[in-house]
């Protein structure tokens, strides 16, 4: 074979340029491919394997082997040398295939009478589209210049692959981006949504893969790069006041930009007959797969700075990108990676809803979908490669399922349930002043739970008595440094004004676990949920908790004020922040300034500890608010991050109901009002059960008020909790089969 050289790798480049140029079907192409790579290498086999689905590997064509194996021979992923390439992403190259570790004959291809194996994942920014291999019969490994040469042209191959240059009449590929996909992910934030995709970060399509001339693409990349650099500077000398974590982030990030193996590395790809946009996808591409088994979480993590780098270095080569002018599609739905809570709130609420291919059910987006009640779809997988902006797409929060270009039935019978739910909120208006009395007599007080402005006009369309939960973090989270007194004291009196008169409980501030204040060194904890998070960071900064603290005393100006502290696991802690909120009190009733007319300091209670708290505690506490979310995970063991624990347990698990009776119970021998905040509360036959066992508030999502009030209304809860007695006493693990069985029944007879 001969020695591949920077000029033989231009010329077979500008050959595949050629054939790709013709005016043939997407087989076609292929199969001149194969060919051309052959006869430039001297091999005498090569062939391009090309996914069909996420688990298989089809041969679509080939020089060398068999014909007829094409589109026949298949394997799965990690099968055989080839799927071992498409599955770690490496390439193989070995002079006695045979004898490699995971070789799988396959007789229909007549492979047999050879010995050396170069194989080559084809793969696009992270994504493995599929796998060149050359093969030979003599025995010998391929130069290290050969296989580079080969990883230039696969390279080709995978931009042509995304450009759909192999789709047509007779071709190997379906189109991309055409058919319909279905993606299951977790559900953020519920709902349903119809609209059309926005890519937060739109990639950058790269329609030149070859250039003829190396020198003039040397020089614009070189141009591309400096102003690169020019701008990670610029953002440095802008963050110069920012503390010392954010700058170290900004000077590792500036060190990647001016790394001279990167620009070298890119050059090389050029040489070879790359163009500047080709070289710097392939040089991300190759990173991505170094830095995805790094065993080093550092360097893992590293790969999101590569991207953000080699992203905004396309922008610069391309000129594409949010910058260029794009429209918003008419009811976008956001699609990303992952987005931060400012870039979210700059959306606000022109979004009809978000996916992500990362976040987490308590991330930074999922809280502020949450306060804009978008519906949110969180660990998407590919998403953000499948869809194109313009996109048709339907989300389903209810199930966590993301439709990309549905089919005509799957909009249809998802138009339906849209309407179906319009209308049952029509119905639901209609309950908005009336009160959640029970066929008993027993009235259910229903809150809202708010983090933003604007949910507040939610208090009066959903007939919320109030606001049950104020999330304060959000204004913390969406700032690069600590908000000021002021405007955090500016803000909660607007909150209280829209409220006009209605109760409004403030949590102070929830942050650690995955709430991750942008200014606040984050430690590295190995369970961050049950570590060093809300109360426990307040009381150990209790500069920032004071500030609060005064924030919210000056807002009230001599109105009612409800303050609830986070995450308390054990009397003493709420003992000492409920103190602080006193020595604040003090302090400004010193300074002459007005106090609130009345003051009350509830907890929230989210571990199983707190409700097995001394009496006294119960009897200091002003009010108590049962934190569903975190107490189920805690009292189960289950990470509600996990899909695989978390849906093993029932909410109405009859361990989980005894110990919200505990908590009913001990708040009512204390004459200390009791409430119940989360998703659950939000859910009809939940929140029937919650009310079963004893407890008089619950708050929610606006949304769910009308749902929930609905069924209040038209239930006796002392038969609702004669049936989960009966469920209790027969050994069931959860009441919930006979708690619906019971209510289908009441409910026709109604």
């Amino acid at each position: 074979m001969a020695q591949t050289t920077e000029s033989e790798s231009r010329k077979l480049l500008g050959r595949l340029r050629d054939a790709l140029a013709e005016d043939s079907a997407g087989q076609a192409r292929l199969d001149r491919i194969v060919q051309l790579i052959a006869a430039s290498m001297e091999t005498e086999v090569c062939s391009i394997y090309l996914f069909r689905d996420a688990d298989t590997l089809e041969l679509c064509a080939t020089e060398g082997l068999k014909p007829e194996a094409v589109h026949q021979t298949r394997m799965r992923l990690g099968e055989g040398l080839v799927g071992r390439v498409a599955r770690q992403a490496k390439a193989i190259n070995t002079a006695d295939a045979p004898a490699t570790k995971g070789f799988r004959y396959m007789p229909e291809t007549g492979e047999e009478a050879y010995s050396s194996f170069l194989g080559i994942p084809i793969q696009r920014l992270g994504e493995t589209l599929g796998v060149l291999v050359v093969q030979s019969r003599e025995a010998r490994q391929y130069s290290d210049d050969e296989v580079y040469a080969l990883e230039v042209v696969a390279m080709v191959l995978a931009e042509m692959t995304e450009l759909g240059a192999f789709t047509g009449e007779g071709a190997a590929l379906s189109a991309r981006h055409q058919h319909p996909v279905m993606i299951r992910g977790g559900v953020g934030q519920e709902g349903t949504a119809e609209g059309n995709v926005w890519l937060h970060e739109p990639r950058v399509v790269v329609t030149n893969p070859i250039a003829e001339d190396p020198d003039r693409e040397t020089e614009r990349l070189t141009t591309a790069v400096e102003e690169l650099r020019a701008k990670v500077d610029e953002m440095l000398t802008a963050s110069a006041m920012s503390d010392k974590e954010q700058r170290a982030v900004l000077e590792t990030y500036r060190m990647f930009a001016h790394s001279r193996g990167w620009m070298q590395r890119m050059c090389e790809d050029i040489k070879l007959g790359l163009s500047a946009e080709a070289a710097v996808e392939k040089e991300q591409s190759a990173a991505r797969a170094r830095l995805q088994n790094a065993p080093d979480a550092y360097m893992r993590e590293r790969m999101s700075d590569l991207d953000d780098l080699s992203r905004r270095l396309l922008r610069i080569l391309t000129g594409q990108g949010r910058e260029t002018g794009a429209e918003m599609p008419p009811k976008p739905i956001l699609v990303a990676r992952n987005i931060g809570p400012g870039e979210l709130l700059d959306y606000g609420r022109s979004l009809r809803g978000i996916v992500l291919e990362q976040g987490s059910v308590g991330s930074h987006a999922a809280v502020v979908a949450r306060a804009l009640a978008i519906p949110l779809i969180i660990r998407a997988d590919h998403i953000t490669t499948e869809a194109l902006n313009g996109d048709p797409i339907l989300l389903d929060g209810e199930q966590g399922i993301v439709h990309l270009r549905p089919e005509d039935n799957i909009m249809a019978a998802f138009r339906d349930k849209m309407a179906m739910q319009a209308k049952a909120q029509e119905r639901y208006a209609d309950l908005r002043d009336k009160p959640a009395t029970t066929l008993c007599g027993a009235t259910i007080g229903l809150t809202m739970n708010a983090g933003l402005m604007a949910d507040l006009p939610s208090l009066e369309n959903s007939g919320a008595e109030g606001v049950g939960l104020f999330r304060t973090e959000l204004q913390f989270l969406a700032r690069s440094n600590v908000p000021r007194r002021g405007d955090l004291a500016a803000l909660y009196s607007r909150v209280l004004d829209a409220a006009h008169g209605k109760p409004v409980t403030f949590r102070t501030l929830d942050i650690g676990s995955d709430k991750v204040l942008p200014y606040m060194k984050r430690p590295e904890e190995p369970n961050p949920a049950l570590g060093w998070r809300a109360i426990r960071v307040g009381l150990d900064k209790k500069g920032i908790m004071r500030m609060q603290l005064q924030a919210l005393i000056r807002a009230a100006n001599g109105r009612p004020l409800r303050v609830m502290f986070p995450f308390i696991a054990q009397f003493d802690e709420f003992r000492e922040a409920r103190q602080h909120l006193l020595d604040e009190i003090e302090r400004e009733r010193k300074l002459g300034h007005v106090l609130p007319e009345q003051l009350e300091i509830g907890a929230m209670l989210e571990t199983p500890s707190l409700a097995f708290a001394p009496r006294q505690f119960f009897e200091m506490a002003d009010f108590i608010s049962i934190g569903g979310n975190d107490l189920k995970q805690f009292f189960f063991a289950a990470d509600r991050e996990n899909e695989r624990v978390r849906r093993r347990y029932d909410t109405l698990n009859v361990s989980f109901l005894t110990l919200i009776e505990t908590v009913a119970n001990r708040c009512a021998e204390a004459d200390t009002p009791v409430s119940f905040c989360g998703e659950d509360a939000g859910r009809p036959v939940e929140a029937l059960c919650f009310a079963a066992m004893g407890l008089r508030s619950l708050s929610m999502r606006p949304a769910s008020i009308g749902p929930v009030k609905h069924l209040l209304r038209r239930v006796d809860l002392n038969e609702a909790r004669a049936v989960i007695d009966d469920a209790r006493e027969s050994g069931a693990q959860s009441v919930r089969p006979a708690v619906t069985e019971w209510l289908s029944k009441a409910l026709a007879q109604g």
